[in-house]
């Protein structure tokens, strides 16, 4: 490793160690994703071992001195004129750079290009300046193109973009001995499937080449193909093929040899089927896709709360996938949980973009800290983290409907559940909201959310929409009240007894069974044909509230089937039945859900919350007389309403007569 050091050492000022690792990210100098090459913890730099091993190079554009692999960014190539994302060869001497792809596909001495110019084109070996006569029309400095009958001059890459000088005609590949491929254009034959042999994308124009990947500029419509073949590979493949072995303990015990052959398998790293070109393993009937060598080895998913590793038999009989909800065959490989010995995931259900943050903590040590949210004191004492300055008595309630007493977490009164309340002021936590942990994960987002204990300016809920006051989990812009934080995988609610319901992300909208309304966030049924959805906000509502139209407590209905006109009490408008509602069993009144709890139910009272540089105070609609909102200009029939400080008597009842008060 010495003398490797030694021929680093100009292209990174730090110490680099060899790396072998198929998760590595592309090469600073080429671009390409192959696994062995040499890496910088200090600033995340790798190097191919073959990038890093080719310290000095003869090229042809600069025959006269030996070029050196340094690392040069923002210097400009002296062959294209392009900018130098890293390294290059440079000569000392003469100042001389040359980009690593110019390196390796130095542009022809001579050149005919018909869709540029009519005559044949030669390279100038010599730094010059000159107007460009392509399309471009931009000056020019350093090698070019030249047309010896026309006097013409044109930039290096202006004429080595054209697809004919970009790609030969006809090339002969390692994988296909055979036949020479044949560059191509457009769509592939009809015989064909469409498909790059080695990579199974799909030939339609969105190829990124080897110079192009880190740039993200689409290819034009080339490939190549062999008819007798019918043998068919994407320009990105021709450049860059797969290696012909691979030799990873992370991945496997053996050397796993590369087939690029159409041969249907099942892949003993995620279990699903390919039908082409695995990674086999001749001793012992491995087969693996090629993108399933870089599955990362230990991670965290956002359905669970300990780290999922990487396993090639998961080994757990009838199981299902704690994703998906599938069916998981324990003998192919997958994730699975250390401390949760019946908790395993597909691979690929592992590794989606909605489930991982990306993170590879293989080598990371676990986050340890004290994430209890209180510390007993005794029996019946608690010191909650969100009120350290005194401490919480444990209180059996059951009896009286605290109706003027909200929970600080949640921002529901207490009703009938046992509570801590303070001993010396009137701070509350439901049993249940005391319990909430100080972080967790959430299926609405990759990465841990952290609890957050108070917010004065309100927030409003990524997951119902809501706003709120209370106790919220935040990581960076997402926000979730600790209501629709709890709810966990398998979720159960009373209004759909006989199956749980799990979290089925999705790109449509479906019909809240609740509401009617039309979610993306939405909670399912995986049983086949029972097509029951569920809201985040109808998820959360309260079972039992109190509300001062009924001296009785009101209880939420999941709708049923009835006929004739159903009327709510409060607003006095017609109720759907078929919708959820609160309703009181004495007199079976259906009170609309909205009606029963405002649109300010998530507030605390007495709290003040900020609003467009106003202030407003959060109010109990509970005196004889309701007060009049400015807005609307009718009694506030919502148990909740805002009033603005300073002024006596403007009253804001709802979230649209906010939004219609400030003009929005």
């Amino acid at each position: 490793m010495e003398s490797e050091g030694v021929s680093l050492q100009l292209m990174h000022k730090h110490p680099m160690t060899p790396w072998n690792d198929l998760r590595k990210g592309d090469c600073c100098g080429c671009f390409e994703a192959i696994s062995d090459g040499y890496y910088c913890e200090m600033c995340d730099f790798f190097v191919h071992k073959k990038c890093g091993d080719s310290a000095s190079i003869e090229h042809p554009s600069h025959s006269i001195h030996t070029l050196q692999l340094q690392s040069k960014p923002g210097h400009i190539c002296d062959l294209c004129g392009k900018s130098i994302v890293n390294l290059c060869y440079h000569c000392e001497i003469c100042d001389f750079d040359v980009d690593l792809y110019c390196a390796k596909y130095p542009p022809p001495d001579v050149i005919e290009i018909s869709e540029t110019h009519h005559h044949k084109l030669t390279l100038l070996k010599e730094e010059i300046e000159f107007d460009c006569d392509a399309k471009c029309g931009n000056y020019g400095c350093g090698f070019s193109y030249q047309c010896r009958e026309c006097d013409l001059a044109f930039h290096v890459d202006c004429v080595r973009n054209q697809p004919e000088a970009k790609h030969p005609l006809e090339v002969n590949h390692s994988y296909h001995p055979l036949h020479p491929l044949k560059l191509q254009k457009g769509q592939p034959p009809d015989y064909s499937d469409g498909k790059c042999r080695l990579c199974s994308r799909k030939i339609d124009g969105r190829i990124f080449t080897f110079y192009q990947k880190k740039k993200k500029k689409i290819d034009d419509k080339f490939f190549y193909h062999c008819s007798s073949c019918n043998f068919t590979l994407d320009v990105s493949c021709v450049l860059n093929p797969p290696p012909q072995s691979v030799m990873d303990l992370k991945v496997h015990d053996h050397q796993l040899i590369f087939r690029p052959r159409l041969d249907s398998f099942t892949c003993n790293a995620c279990g699903l089927s390919g039908d082409r070109s695995p990674y086999i393993c001749v001793h012992c009937d491995f087969m693996i896709h090629q993108e399933c060598l870089t599955l990362p080895r230990l991670i965290n998913i956002n359905r669970h709360d300990h780290r999922v590793s990487r396993t090639s038999v998961l080994g757990v009989v009838n199981s299902v996938c704690g994703v998906c909800r599938q069916k998981v065959d324990w003998t192919w490989g997958g994730y699975s949980c250390q401390k949760c010995p019946r908790y395993v995931v597909h691979s690929k259900c592992a590794t989606r973009k909605d489930v991982w943050n990306g993170e590879e903590l293989e080598g990371v040590p676990e986050e340890i800290e004290d994430i209890e949210p209180y510390v007993v004191i005794d029996d019946n004492t608690i010191q909650h983290f969100s009120h350290k300055e005194h401490y919480l008595r444990f209180q059996v309630n059951g009896l009286f409907w605290e109706e003027n007493k909200h929970c600080s977490a949640c921002s529901h009164p207490i009703c009938l559940q046992s509570f801590y309340g303070c001993i010396d002021c009137d701070f509350m936590l439901h049993q249940s909201c005391a319990k909430y942990p100080r972080k967790k994960w959430h299926v609405l987002h990759n990465n841990r959310l952290t609890l957050v204990t108070s917010e004065d300016d309100g927030f409003r809920c990524h997951a119902c929409d809501r706003i709120s006051n209370g106790f919220m989990y935040e990581c960076g812009d997402r926000k979730l009240d600790v209501l629709c934080c709890s709810v966990s995988e398998p979720f159960v609610h009373p209004s759909h007894p006989h199956h749980p319901s799990y979290f089925i992300p999705s790109m449509e909208e479906k019909k809240c069974n609740g509401c009617n309304n039309w979610e993306s966030r939405v909670l399912t049924c995986i049983e086949s044909g029972c097509g029951f959805v569920l809201c985040f906000h109808c998820a959360t509502l309260p079972q039992v509230v109190k509300h001062r139209v009924d001296d009785h407590p009101l209880s939420l209905c999941y709708g049923e089937k009835a006929s004739g006109k159903y009327w709510c009490d409060i607003c006095e408008k017609e109720t759907n039945p078929r919708t959820w509602f609160y309703t009181c069993k004495d007199d079976r009144a259906s009170l609309h859900t909205k009606c029963v709890l405002g649109d300010f139910a998530g507030l605390m009272p007495r709290s003040t919350v900020n609003t467009v540089s106003r202030s407003f105070k959060v109010v109990l609609n509970n005196s004889v007389s309701r007060p009049f909102c400015r807005v609307c200009e009718s009694r506030c029939m919502y148990p909740i309403v805002l009033k603005m400080l300073g002024i006596s008597d403007l009253y804001i009842c709802s979230f649209d007569c906010l939004r219609r008060f400030f003009g929005r």
